[in-house]
């Protein structure tokens, strides 16, 4: 009965029609059930261009470090000295390259910068990081911000900011450094710098208005991240759900920062957000958060923007991946294996989908969908002889998403940066690890 009311339910894979459904969305967030799914990233970008050129969306916030995202805004703003979309993604070097240094993404933001060229206006649409990594680089964004406007206020930062030098440039040794009591933390620091910066808005008439302008938004969002990422890397050593909430709490931050940036030009700024569904799925709707208190920017975004947002997520039956068998460790491409029994991408699978979308509002398919069920999780590493361990977990997919997409057999991600690896072809990784 399950299966003949999700094959009934099942629309194909429409996308002008499917811009439409989600066009009046303030927040259109689009998931992937990996970080490696070719299909994932291409209809997600096909999705976005229709958003964009026929919705009037004003931006794209992506799970990257934003200050390597806002070389790509440059770009595509007609800024910055890149000849190409691809070089324009050059400051995405920490691991995992593929995420955002891959064919689709560089496509899309060759477009993107077109349309920006088409429309001449004075709001061009930006490619925006949500995520808080980028410690060290945020920090050398604020002080050159600095050393252009206020040579003194420049020296204070670098004062502040010295306070990092004993970790080197390694934003996971100074969180130990201070968990084991090696260094004092520099929390004090990095407030009063982010303190500092926000006050310049204010001193006057000319800076508030300066405030509303890219370079001054950049410098802000950096020094934020600078205090985020500082307290970030000191939980890490405390507990993986207190990181987890910092990151995600700060990307929810960020994404109504930039929002709020954009309000001030237009009436009323849409954006479409590029992460993972653990990321973008309402936590609240999972094991993640019923049982180990964990949030997440999906469950942020709907209790901050209630029905202003739509949530959509992504699953896939079987095929390939590109993806890591451990952490840092080379790009390959692996196969998937067939979803286990009784999940819900097996479900999807045994309905008859694969290129199409399902209604989770549609009373029939939240009924057939209600669960609990196991979900699949392909982070940046794929471990298929701990499948189960590693890459599933309950969720109840119609209180998750409002929309899902089953690509059921899919392909792997194709890297900028190839390498022999991943050319010689899919592999079966053998890694005996959980994540």
């Amino acid at each position: 009965m399950t299966t003949e009311r999700l094959r009934a339910a099942g629309r194909p894979l429409d996308l002008d029609g499917l811009a439409a459904r989600l066009a009046d969305a303030e927040l259109v967030l689009l998931g992937e059930a990996t970080h490696g799914t070719h299909e994932f990233y291409a209809v997600r970008a096909d999705l976005t261009r229709r958003l964009i050129a026929g919705h009037g969306f004003a931006g794209v916030a992506v799970e990257a470090d934003w200050p390597d995202a806002a070389r790509v805004t440059r770009y595509v703003a007609g800024e910055g000295d890149d000849p190409t979309a691809a070089a324009a993604l050059g400051d995405f070097t920490r691991f995992p390259t593929w995420m955002w240094r891959n064919t689709v993404v560089a496509g899309f933001v060759g477009w993107l910068a077109e349309h920006n060229t088409r429309r001449r206006t004075n709001v061009p649409v930006g490619f925006h990081g949500l995520d808080l990594y980028s410690l060290y680089t945020s920090i050398e964004a604020v002080v050159r911000y600095l050393d252009e406007v206020d040579v003194e206020a420049a020296q204070r930062a670098r004062l502040r900011y010295a306070c990092f030098d004993h970790a080197g440039v390694d934003g996971q040794r100074y969180g130990y450094a201070t968990a084991v009591g090696a260094q004092e933390p520099c929390e004090g620091e990095v407030v009063a710098q982010l303190v500092e910066l926000r006050r310049r808005a204010g001193e006057d008439g000319g800076r508030a208005a300066a405030a509303r302008e890219w370079a001054f938004f950049d410098a802000e969002q950096n020094a934020r991240l600078v205090a985020d990422a500082e307290r970030y890397y000191r939980a890490m050593f405390r507990g993986r759900d207190d990181a987890w909430n910092l990151r995600d709490t700060h990307m929810a931050d960020t994404l109504d920062a930039l929002l709020e940036h954009l309000g001030q030009r237009l009436d009323r700024p849409k954006v479409v957000v590029w992460a993972h569904n653990s990321h973008l799925g309402d936590a609240r709707a999972t094991e993640m958060g019923e049982r180990r208190g964990e949030l997440n920017l999906g469950q942020l975004a709907r209790e901050r923007h209630g029905d202003r947002v739509v949530n959509v997520g992504f699953t896939t039956y079987a095929g390939e991946v590109t993806a890591a068998a451990d952490w840092d460790g080379p790009t390959q491409r692996q196969r998937v294996r067939d979803a286990l029994p009784g999940c819900y991408e097996a479900a999807l699978h045994d309905a008859g989908l694969d290129r199409a979308w399902l209604d989770l509002h549609d009373a029939a398919v939240a009924s057939a969908l209600a669960g609990p069920r196991l979900e699949r999780a392909i982070g940046v590493v794929y471990r298929p002889d701990t499948e189960r361990v590693s890459h599933y977990f309950s969720a109840r997919l119609p209180r998750q998403f409002d929309v899902v997409i089953h690509l059921d057999d899919t392909r792997a991600l194709e890297p900028l940066d190839r390498t022999s690896v991943w050319d010689r072809g899919a592999v079966e990784a053998t890694y005996p690890w959980a994540v």
